[in-house]
């Protein structure tokens, strides 16, 4: 049989994570375009185009947060990695890769203040102009969480990072279509911007 250990399990969900926020992240610019209107968005299946993307987007976050906090949960179970609550608290004082740790929770904590800023109660009494700068900490967020995915051993045996691993291929390709989009979703702003 498999021998998977709780690091394991703890690497794969970071893994899950990494995917499931860079969707997230896409989802959340095409929402903040009038993408319906775009020639390429009428173009597809009539199924696709009836898809709800804020509930998708709404979803995947909430699937994300998820990911996340069973990510260290499964960490702190496993007697080997020498990891402890006070790691995730103050984590410069990591057995391991304090650094690359600290990169991890602060996204951790950059993505549980955009999901609780983004609660209707919350968003009603938040002026747009607050949510929104508020909620433009996601793009560093997802940067910080695939560059510690990226860095971190999984082993925790602070091995240098096999930039050809197919677990790092992924947060690489992801880091790169989050960059790519960024791009153009900054392009799309400073368009709107002259139209005005």
């Amino acid at each position: 049989m498999f021998d998977i250990s709780f690091l394991d399990i703890s690497a794969s969900l970071g893994l899950c994570a990494s995917g499931i926020l860079t969707l997230n992240f896409l989802l959340g610019m095409l929402l903040s375009t009038g993408y319906k209107a775009n020639k390429y968005w009428k173009r597809l299946p009539a199924k696709l185009q009836q898809l709800n993307i804020e509930r998708i987007h709404n979803f995947t976050a909430y699937l994300a947060i998820s990911l996340v906090l069973l990510h260290p949960f499964f960490l702190l179970l496993d007697k080997n990695a020498g990891f402890d609550f006070s790691h995730i608290l103050l984590p410069l004082t990591a057995p391991k890769q304090g650094w690359t740790v600290l990169l991890g929770v602060l996204a951790f904590y950059a993505i549980l203040i955009v999901i609780i800023s983004s609660q209707k109660n919350i968003k009603k009494r938040l002026k747009f102009r607050a949510w929104k700068n508020i909620h433009l900490i996601s793009y560093a967020t997802a940067l910080l969480f695939l560059v510690h995915g990226l860095l971190m051993d999984p082993m925790l045996k602070d091995r240098p990072t096999d930039w050809i691993d197919p677990e790092k291929l992924l947060s690489e390709i992801s880091i790169l279509i989050l960059l790519i989009a960024s791009y153009y979703r900054y392009k799309y702003f400073i368009k709107k911007a002259v139209k005005k």
